[in-house]
């Protein structure tokens, strides 16, 4: 497949972004590659025309799967196995922050939780580990409690909404708080 520079320079910056995401580079360069891709491509020509291993992108392939951002489709004619990318960024950035939150929020939550059980019967000098632990606790249930909310919204209603804060923000000066 032959990339135009600037398919390119997406990909290259997709995968650079990827690292300041804690996604490696490369499979953050296939998802690009695939979420540009007006066709279902198989892991041979994603490994050329990014010009990496073979294994690495089956290794990609893998963790784009475990996401549910990128999906294996057959092609008719083609033994191989071709892969596809959800394309509606709004459902895609739904499924990436699900996963993140089921990953790295959900454990931390738990783990808040059963600090502030074990502190329960610790002594009056862990005051300030109590303090702070229910704190990040509280700030974390709240969050998720705004991103259950957020989610439940039709895709249509989030823009709208992130539309009127935009203008509100703007209404009000952007310092405004």
């Amino acid at each position: 497949m032959e990339l135009t520079p600037l398919t390119q320079k997406f990909i290259l910056h997709w995968g650079e972004m990827g690292t300041r995401w804690g996604v490696n580079r490369t499979v953050a360069q296939v998802h690009a590659l695939l979420y540009l891709s007006p066709r279902p491509l198989d892991a041979e020509e994603i490994a050329k025309t990014l010009t990496v291993a073979r294994s690495n992108v089956s290794t990609s392939l893998r963790e784009l799967q475990s996401w549910g951002i990128v999906r294996p489709v057959h092609v008719l004619g083609d033994r191989r196995e071709h892969y596809e990318s959800m394309t509606e960024v709004w459902e895609m950035a739904r499924v990436i922050l699900e996963e993140r939150k089921r990953r790295e929020i959900d454990p931390t939550l738990e783990m808040l939780r059963e600090s502030m059980r074990e502190l329960e019967s610790a002594p009056a000098s862990e005051r300030v580990l109590r303090s702070r632990i229910g704190e990040m606790l509280d700030f974390l249930e709240s969050l998720t409690a705004l991103y259950e909310e957020a989610r439940r919204l039709p895709a249509g209603r989030l823009r709208g909404l992130l539309r009127a804060t935009k203008k509100l923000r703007k209404a009000f000066g952007k310092g405004a708080s």
